[in-house]
């Protein structure tokens, strides 16, 4: 069998099957993105461009999730060799701690103060100038037309659009949310399912990025647009902040579990907090579905988690370095504090010892693990006027206590969400994978690895299989599916249990390359995913 896994049998009730390809697969939350990338691989693309084309695309048919305004990862494998690609912006120069805590005493949510320089547009150009192969402007001929014709909005970006619109109703008397409302909802409401969508102010400027290589944004007419509508509105980000911007390729984190390699990128991204997660239970033997492989799990995502969001910060303000954090020994000590009870997780000291998520990959053996973001749905609810950019919240992650690693300061990145995946064995990429969706998405990653490694899943089961979710102290929540009798042993051992709706337990996709370059992909059932391939 090409595959370590069953490729027929499912053990989930999955209403999706594997899909197998050889040429090229791109995996998405929406089909039409999927199909925009696979277009692109038709014509002689690689999977790096497939890739941006995919992700154009859903910045148009996803936009409660991602935007041009918001900020991107990747984990790309070319020729042989991993590459980590982190941008994310900084806060503007003007930011200030000492004013937020005493107007607010915390990160405000919606409006200007939590907008950072936005990544995903300089995210494009950079990947594309490194490892493109068609010319720039064909990446974007499909997200031109879906902004500018309209296209049929999927069903489970129908019901997040309509929670933000209930969301943003509360701000309507204040103008800066008016340009929010002018461009998502024209006609008083949000949009229907199967509801034909246009953005024609999107599509301008997707026009406009498409004819610079993306330097309008940062030193053109839309970083211009964007200056302005701030400095109109109270905001602090400038044309200077947006022209100083440019992305960081940096060296991807690993641990090896049960024979493969995981790999993540560094802080400031908590894909550390998976590495960690994985170190730990890797001194275990290999977990089983029973209530103490699933309380295990639990365990070290706590403890990995407790570490992360005391630690996990810009890499210059960091108190350890990561390669502290994934010590051997510390490891160990945080796994000896897992026994049959639930814990409450405190951080341990190293001294002792709506995110859109796809992948592409190419007939060359190329594949990338990209995920872009705008953090909470729409994000900060800023539309800069006319250009259809809506400015991410991702400064939200910022902490205003001075003696936190974490503290917003100017230039300064914040702790970041979001984490593609990557998986090799024996120096091959066996594949892209992630699960989108916040401060799920290590535990996202954590299970589907586990589905995947230890309990012998195929990548589409791995994704079906039901979630939890730790929320804090000993507080898990269940997926409604998820086996009463496990959950009745998990509650014996300590865990304060409740049910959660299925939408916020993520949102993934996996791409699986065996030895003979055969591509089995899988997407997600809580999304409104699909598979392209050829």
């Amino acid at each position: 069998m090409p595959f370590p896994f069953d490729t027929l049998k499912y053990r989930t009730r999955s209403q999706r099957r594997l899909v197998f390809a050889k040429n090229g697969m791109v995996c998405s939350s929406q089909p039409l993105a999927a199909q925009a990338g696979l277009d692109i691989l038709r014509r002689g693309g690689s999977a790096v461009d497939a890739a941006i084309a995919a992700a154009a695309v859903l910045t148009v048919v996803e936009p409660t999730s991602n935007g041009l305004g918001g900020d991107a990862f990747a984990q790309i494998w070319m020729d042989g060799r991993l590459y980590g690609l982190n941008s994310s912006g900084p806060a503007p120069a003007l930011a200030d701690a000492e004013f937020l805590r005493s107007r607010f005493g915390r990160m405000p949510e919606r409006g200007w103060y939590g907008v950072n320089v936005p990544g995903i547009p300089a995210a494009w150009a950079e990947a594309h100038r490194r490892f493109g192969r068609l010319p720039f402007a064909e990446l974007f001929t499909s997200a031109v037309s879906y902004a500018e014709e309209g296209y049929p909005l999927a069903p489970v970006v129908s019901e997040l659009w309509r929670g933000d619109f209930e969301i943003f109703s509360k701000h309507a008397s204040d103008g800066v949310f008016r340009p929010w409302f002018e461009t998502f909802a024209p006609e008083g409401r949000a949009p229907k399912a199967g509801e034909l969508v246009r953005l024609p102010a999107l599509a301008k400027s997707l026009r406009e990025l498409a004819a610079t290589d993306c330097e309008s944004f940062y030193r053109g007419e839309l970083a211009r647009a964007i200056d302005e509508w701030s400095r109109r509105t109270g905001g602090w980000l400038r044309y200077e902040d947006l022209a100083a911007f440019r992305p960081e390729w940096v060296e991807p984190l690993s641990v090896d579990y049960r024979g493969y390699t995981v790999w993540e990128l560094p802080p400031n991204g908590h894909g550390l907090v998976v590495l960690m997660t994985l170190g730990i239970l890797s001194g275990f033997e290999r977990l089983d579905a029973s209530p103490r492989g699933v309380h295990r799990a639990i365990e070290a995502l706590k403890l990995a988690y407790a570490d992360g969001k005391r630690y996990i910060a810009e890499r210059s303000a960091m108190e350890y370095p990561a390669s502290a954090l994934l010590d051997g020994a510390y490891l160990a000590s945080r796994r000896a504090l897992i026994g049959r009870s639930a814990l409450e997780p405190m951080p341990g000291s190293p001294d002792c010892g709506g995110t859109v998520y796809f992948c592409t990959a190419d007939a060359e053996g190329n594949m990338v693990s990209w995920i872009q973001s705008n953090y909470q749905n729409f994000g900060s609810g800023v539309v800069v006027p006319g250009t259809g950019i809506a400015l991410h919240n991702r400064g939200c992650n910022f902490s205003l206590d001075p003696a936190s690693p974490n503290c917003l300061a100017p230039g300064k990145r914040p702790y970041h969400t979001i984490i593609p995946g990557f998986l090799t064995k024996g120096g091959r990429a066996v594949g892209p994978f992630g699960v989108m969706g916040a401060f799920m998405q290590p535990q996202g990653h954590v299970q589907t690895l586990i589905n995947l490694l230890d309990l012998g899943m195929n990548p589409q089961e791995a994704l079906d299989a039901p979630r939890w979710q730790w929320t804090g102290g000993k507080r898990i929540e269940l997926e409604p599916d998820f086996d009463p009798t496990l959950a009745s042993a998990l509650g014996e051992r300590g865990h304060e249990l409740s049910r959660g709706e299925s939408i916020n337990f993520g949102r993934g996709q996996i791409i699986w390359r065996d030895e003979s370059g055969v591509l089995c992909g899988a997407t997600e059932p809580r999304a409104d995913g699909g598979i392209a391939a050829y």
